[in-house]
């Protein structure tokens, strides 16, 4: 078993093969996995100037800004999970984290966030348009497709044990065991899972470090009031985009019977 790791997605990201492999297939693997991930903060980094989704925070509305593949396919499913959880998980609440200080204005004008219906529109041609004045943050859904992507290059390269963890977010080829956190006391763990061929997402405050304030990095988009509190959120999706997704429905609304899960094939869990 060979394990790496880097620092991605404000985050590190952990990746463990157990497949009996020559040094230089196991570093191709390695490589190209971790490639993966990093294309994803390439093209959706809040933080980036170039980034997708920098461009569409900048775009004034009604204007076409044309995206990747990848960006398209996740701003899919958070489209998707906004339409499932009623507007709880809303990637547009970026203006409640910049007045947070949890992301840095990424302009001189101020945004307001607004509840209610989606102002962002999708095409066929990869091409995304806004309504109205927006900003978007894709930071509770990419690092899920990040993993996704990791793993479809481990699997692409006949690797067949193999497990992705990036801050919580994580996706195995084969069986292994996963270990969840005391929420609240997260240097000791409170149970374990044994998963095969899953993904399994993890949300909570002790992440941010930000457990007791209204500064939580995860918003209620129904209201764009933050979810404070020393609890964590465990789903498991058929992948982890979704799971990853689906935390913040559930964090939200503290009910791990949420109607949005069973529609994408999820469970959950609070502890």
């Amino acid at each position: 078993m060979m394990r790496r790791a880097q620092p991605w997605l404000g985050t590190l990201v952990d990746i463990t093969i157990a497949d009996s492999l020559g040094a230089a297939e196991l570093a191709a693997c390695f490589d190209d996995a971790f490639a993966a991930v990093a294309e994803v903060q390439r093209l959706m980094s809040f933080h980036d100037p170039q980034s997708d989704v920098s461009r569409i925070n900048r775009a004034l509305p009604d204007v076409a800004v044309p995206v990747h593949a990848h960006t398209h396919a996740v701003l899919r499913a958070a489209l998707d999970v906004f339409e499932a959880s009623a507007g709880i998980f809303d990637i547009a609440c970026a203006p409640r984290l910049v007045e947070a200080g949890c992301l840095p204005a990424p302009g001189s004008d101020r945004v307001r966030y607004l509840p209610g219906g989606s102002a962002l529109a999708l095409d066929d041609g990869f091409l995304v348009t806004k309504s109205r004045p927006l900003w978007i943050d894709l930071g509770g859904i990419a690092k899920g497709y990040a993993v996704d992507l990791a793993i479809h290059a481990l699997r692409s390269r006949g690797v067949r044990s193999a497990c992705v963890n990036a801050g919580g977010d994580l996706r195995v080829l084969g069986d292994h065991p996963v270990s969840i956190r005391d929420p609240r006391s997260p240097g000791e763990m409170a149970l374990q899972i044994d998963l095969r061929d899953a993904a399994l997402a993890t949300s909570a405050n002790y992440f941010s470090g930000r457990t007791t304030d209204a500064r939580s990095v995860l918003i209620d988009g129904r209201n764009g009031r933050a979810c404070p509190g020393d609890f964590s959120v465990t789903v498991q999706a058929l992948n982890c985009m979704l799971a990853d997704a689906l935390t913040k429905v559930v964090a939200a609304t503290k009910d791990a019977r949420h109607t949005a899960l069973p529609r994408f094939g999820a469970s959950a869990f609070i502890i």
